[in-house]
């Protein structure tokens, strides 16, 4: 379990380095038949910051926990790129798109964690 929440934490810094706003992570360690035990979900105001985003992540994960994502997903377009790491799934979204979805509360009982935008 440390292990994971040190990934999501990893994630966290990541999606900090970038500038990344609204990130929230969902807990869904308690919930029986979950996809993973975490997303990670955070938007960028343009493709551009959608991308550099994601590509931190990638990058940071790599060097510092030596892991590669199982998938990746929506890059080229920087619109939504979701990251799969297996136990954690990352969502980067801009904002009208995240809204759309709503993706946070698809899971009503997963605990989330609001973490402060960084100016």
């Amino acid at each position: 379990m440390k292990e994971v929440k040190s990934l999501v934490n990893n994630i966290v810094a990541a999606c900090q380095d970038k500038k990344a706003k609204n990130i929230v992570i969902v807990d869904m360690t308690e919930l029986p038949g979950s996809i993973c035990q975490y997303f990670v979900i955070c938007e960028g105001n343009s493709p551009t910051q959608v991308s550099a985003i994601s590509e931190e992540i990638l990058d940071s994960v790599k060097k510092k926990k030596k892991e590669r994502p199982i998938s990746s997903d929506g890059l080229r377009e920087g619109r939504w790129v979701g990251i799969d790491y297996g136990t954690v799934i990352v969502h980067v979204f801009l904002p009208e798109l995240r809204e759309f979805y709503n993706i946070e509360n698809l899971w009503a009982d997963a605990k989330l964690e609001s973490i402060p935008d960084i100016e």
